[in-house]
């Protein structure tokens, strides 16, 4: 769950099933009563017809929790990102970086560098798109040691440098959800 839709629906699946929830976030429903094996399957049914899935396995809850991480600090933060990825999750996670990049290459495919990176260079064609901040000034929010090293990897990741980007009338961007599938890597 990363969006307020899938929020609200796994809600709304809750309250078909009369079950009352205090809370509802990422990967994560606290229920007020016992939930019943008929009710936790019900609500699995519900979840799929919604596209949502329920998870028992704790390391999908943990890689969700992760993207959620990585999400909100480089598409949702106004602020610059001043700190190192891996200290930042692994302290938000409270869970050893090694361990959390582990369990995301297994599961994703991908590492979470790779993760970052991809979402970093989505956020650089937003911030091109808005057209109100200039390369330097998106190389220091998103914490790249120089606009060269930003440059490169943006080229690196979409063949084309920020300027030719902006250039282009088809300025093709991919949804965040759809960002770190396995289709969805260049390089």
């Amino acid at each position: 769950m990363v969006s307020a839709r899938c929020i609200s629906a796994v809600k709304e699946e809750l309250r078909k099933l009369g079950l009352h929830f205090i809370v509802v976030d990422l990967g994560e429903i606290d229920i007020m009563e016992n939930i019943s094996e008929e009710q936790r399957e019900q609500l699995k049914i519900g979840l799929i017809n919604s596209g949502l899935e329920l998870m028992d396995d704790k390391r999908a809850v943990l890689i969700e929790k992760i993207i959620k991480v990585i999400i909100e600090m480089i598409h949702h933060s106004d602020e610059a990102i001043k700190v190192n990825f891996s200290d930042y999750l692994s302290e938000k996670l409270n869970h050893d970086y090694t361990y959390l990049s582990n369990i995301f290459s297994d599961v994703k495919g991908i590492t979470i560098q790779q993760f970052i990176i991809i979402h970093k260079v989505e956020r650089i064609k937003e911030l091109l798109l808005y057209d109100e901040l200039n390369l330097t000034e998106i190389s220091y929010k998103l914490n790249y040691s120089s606009v060269a090293h930003l440059s490169n990897q943006f080229k690196k990741v979409t063949g084309l440098s920020p300027s030719h980007f902006k250039q282009l009338k088809d300025r093709r961007r991919m949804p965040i959800e759809e960002l770190g599938n396995s289709n969805s890597i260049n390089g």
